[in-house]
């Protein structure tokens, strides 16, 4: 499949609406951040763990009308208003706030994410963490930065030469996520979980972590970190498999020179 130019997409445009409209919407949760004790907070299903504020909501709708005013023939995934023209070539892929329960308990751990879609391949990522004044950024072919400063994966090639994140939710729970970190362990290695699967991937791309496997994630949490991986240099399992967009799938990013021995370490669940 031919890349498509910025004469058909204008793809200029809408790198610089990402990053743009990442930073005001960080910036939206930063007020919400400060009051997070008045906001209401729900509960998805019956996961206590698994919450949505009204700020995630406000800030989706929020971005939601800023993308249809911008690019109106384009298509839009968010985690809390749905779907809406995914066979467009361009398709937005958006978390508000990825990393809602640590927002609600006053974790500096989250972020916002806006990633896009096109011709079904990741292209353009942009994750704002407001807490650290961090805007990761890509677009494919451009490369991927923190800020102004390039990304480049981990040139460890063993688990024990740096942190591999890691992370489970509860409706899958302990199966494959126990085994993991104990295989993990028995390596050498050391793991992380700091609640925002979109950061965790971003720190993939820069280096911090040699890698971050979830036992099941979903594309909203991943589809802008997945282009800085790519840009960075680091390598993903087939997240898109099987549906993959909407209902999400075991996910494992990680440094060129140790995704073979996680992707051994976490067998054969990883492409189930």
């Amino acid at each position: 499949m031919s890349e498509p130019t910025q004469h058909d997409l204008d793809i200029d445009a809408r790198y610089a609406c990402a990053k743009n409209l990442a930073l005001e919407a960080a910036r939206l949760g930063m007020d919400f951040y400060r009051r997070r004790e008045t906001l209401a907070v729900e509960h998805k299903g019956s996961d206590q763990q698994d919450v949505v504020s009204i700020a995630d909501k406000n800030i989706e709708d929020f971005i939601r009308a800023r993308l249809a005013e911008q690019f109106p023939q384009d298509g839009f995934l968010g985690e809390e208003s749905g779907s809406a023209d995914l066979k467009a070539r361009c398709v937005w892929v958006i978390d508000p706030i990825d990393g809602t329960a640590c927002f609600v308990n006053g974790l500096h751990n989250w972020c916002v994410s806006i990633g896009l879609l096109v011709d079904g391949e990741p292209f353009i990522g942009a994750i704002a963490d407001p807490n650290h004044d961090e805007l990761f950024h890509g677009c494919l072919g451009r490369g991927a930065y923190v800020n102004q400063t390039r990304l480049k994966a981990s040139a460890a090639t063993h688990v024990r030469e740096g942190l591999t994140g890691a992370g489970t939710f509860h409706p899958r729970g302990k199966e494959h996520f126990i085994p993991f970190l104990e295989k993990l362990l028995a390596e050498g290695g050391m793991f992380i979980r700091n609640g925002s699967g979109a950061l965790m991937t971003a720190y993939v791309a820069a280096g911090r972590l040699i890698g971050y496997y979830e036992t099941e994630l979903k594309s909203w949490d991943c589809l802008a970190g997945l282009v800085l991986v790519a840009e960075a240099g680091g390598l993903r399992n087939d997240f898109f498999r099987n549906a993959g967009l909407l209902r999400g799938n075991p996910y494992l990013v990680a440094a060129p020179g140790v995704y073979r021995q996680l992707s051994e370490l976490i067998g054969p669940s990883l492409d189930a």
